[in-house]
């Protein structure tokens, strides 16, 4: 279906704002270097996929690394769940929304969660216990607001929250966030030709970190 909006909601890769889990190993300068390379990575996905609209929903400005064919629009204030919420409100027609912290995304991977004939919505878990993509065909705030957000339990409250609405949720294949040295050492060996991949393999040995 090409009448869906993409939604990448994503902070502005500022040293000290972003990927702090990171430091240490990797200063905040670096780490917010990655940051934008996983960035980049997740609209160049996005900008391979066919949608009606490709939206980014930033706190911050954006930079050089936004490619074309984007439109950006802030994030509104209050917690995770009211910011979600807000950009589904902000949509007519299906919608399908992602982080900046899956660089390993693909287009092929993303294509997949725009069939609509057989499902309401779209549910991508995430090994840390959050989710990675929520796709909704008929975009309701409802079904975001209240939802616990960076917990261990935030995908599965968030899939139970689907279900007890009596949606139709296909599932993604779990994916891994890069939060820690750690995923960043295995997101970037799952991604080989990435941007993210290639800093990260430039950075580890000033750093120090494990590669």
């Amino acid at each position: 279906m090409t009448g869906t909006t993409l939604l990448v909601i994503a902070k502005e890769p500022v040293a000290g704002r972003v990927k702090t889990r990171l430091t240490p190993p990797f200063t905040p300068q670096q780490a917010a270097a990655l940051a934008e390379a996983a960035l980049a990575d997740t609209l160049a996905a996005v900008a391979g996929v066919p949608a009606a609209r490709r939206v980014l929903v930033l706190d911050g400005e954006a930079g050089p690394w936004l490619p074309p064919g984007f439109e950006v629009v802030p994030q509104c204030p209050g917690g995770l769940d009211e910011r979600l919420a807000a950009a589904f409100a902000a949509c007519t027609g299906p919608a399908l929304l992602i982080g900046m912290d899956t660089p390993q995304v693909s287009p092929a991977l993303l294509g997949r969660a725009l069939a609509w004939d057989e499902h309401d919505a779209w549910w991508g878990p995430a090994v840390d216990g959050g989710f990675w993509a929520l796709g909704l065909a008929e975009p309701d705030p409802a079904l975001l607001r209240g939802v616990p957000m960076s917990q261990p339990y935030t995908g599965a409250a968030q899939y139970e929250r689907l279900r007890a609405a009596g949606l139709r949720v296909g599932r993604l294949p779990r994916l891994r966030d890069v939060d820690t040295a750690e995923d960043a050492r295995l997101v970037a060996a799952e991604a080989p030709g990435s941007r993210f991949s290639a800093l990260h393999a430039e950075l580890v040995p000033a750093s120090g970190a494990r590669s």
